[in-house]
């Protein structure tokens, strides 16, 4: 069916919130799973329904008229509303619920993403489901955007009074050095620092929670490396380029490197991170809770169990988070 230009639908105000947080048509359609031409028609339907101009699509990066700006405050009260009529529907009955849009950090795409679908895809039959990995301050911002329903992300503070946080996963970072490369007789953080560091990219908040961390230490540590990718930082120490910082987590994604590299505690104050799980606030009802559930059995079984044997002394730097809730 063809909507009538003259009709203000669901899907054109969906399609103009899009539009004013990428500031882009070609981003919001990507975003959409739309082509541009599409975004381009439902813009020009809603403004001809509304009667007025609401973006400056000629500009770059696209900008809200004024008139943009009224109509996307009435558009955050009629796609909450919609969002939350869809998810008591679905509360009542979740066979009901048709599309479920959910956001995972990279550090799970091949051990944990695929079972948790598969387990889901079991309980929900009559479901559509929309995956989108990322780094953790991405999907985060796909959150806040509404983009997506639920993500399981590192922990990053953020979401204040409208994201309910579910932890299930709290791990101790590591040090990662060249096979054979420092003698167990000899002060570690010594011969540490005559190593460069290959660095996991500021440009992420896990870069610059080690970086700060390591200004609370007090220690200046040389680098020519900043990378965001756990691959090429473990060949890189494997090949002898230096050693890094990292959590246990990149460590089961990058395995085929464990005969290159030896992996110890940190030798000075530790440091973790959380991986919780977030969703907005009131508007998916138990189904938030119920999907941190069944994550953390397979966390424990795919993630935790692995590392703690290849590692033993993860043992306790390493856990579930077992049915905790932050408000």
């Amino acid at each position: 069916m063809v909507d009538s230009p003259g009709r203000i639908t669901l899907w054109g105000i969906e399609v103009f919130m899009a539009a004013a947080d990428e500031r882009s048509i070609s981003a919001a359609a990507k975003r959409l799973g739309a082509s541009p031409s599409a975004v381009s028609q439902q813009l020009t339907n809603l403004e001809s329904a509304v009667g007025a101009t609401l973006l400056q699509r000629n500009a770059r990066p696209v900008r809200l008229t004024p008139a943009g700006e009224i109509m996307k405050r009435h558009a955050l009260v009629i796609l909450n509303e919609a969002a939350q009529a869809r998810a008591e529907l679905a509360m009542s009955d979740l066979s009901m619920l048709t599309r479920f849009r959910l956001g995972m950090i990279e550090d799970f795409e091949a051990d944990v993403t695929p079972q948790l679908l598969t387990h889901m895809a079991e309980e929900l039959r009559g479901c559509q489901f929309l995956l989108e990995t990322g780094a953790s301050h991405a999907l985060f911002d796909l959150l806040d955007q509404r983009a997506l329903d639920v993500i399981v992300a590192a922990d990053l503070g953020a979401g204040g009074d409208w994201a309910e946080v579910h932890p299930v996963l709290r791990e101790g970072f590591v040090a990662v050095v060249p096979k054979g490369a420092l003698r167990a007789d000899k002060d570690v953080l010594r011969q540490l620092k005559r190593m460069p560091l290959v660095q996991y990219t500021q440009r992420h908040y896990m870069g610059r929670l080690v970086s700060a961390h390591l200004i609370r230490q007090n220690l200046a540590l040389r680098h020519r490396f900043e990378i965001d990718s756990y691959h090429a930082i473990l060949a890189l120490v494997g090949q002898g380029a230096g050693w890094t910082i990292l959590p246990p987590l990149a460590l089961m994604r990058a395995r085929r490197f464990a005969d290159q590299i030896d992996v110890l505690e940190l030798p000075f104050e530790p440091i973790s991170r959380t991986i919780s799980l977030t969703a907005r606030k009131d508007i998916l009802g138990e189904m938030p809770a119920q999907v941190a559930a069944t994550l953390r059995p397979i966390l424990q079984e795919r993630i935790v169990g692995p590392a703690i044997a290849e590692y033993p002394f993860l043992e306790g730097h390493m856990t579930v988070l077992q049915g905790v809730q932050v408000p």
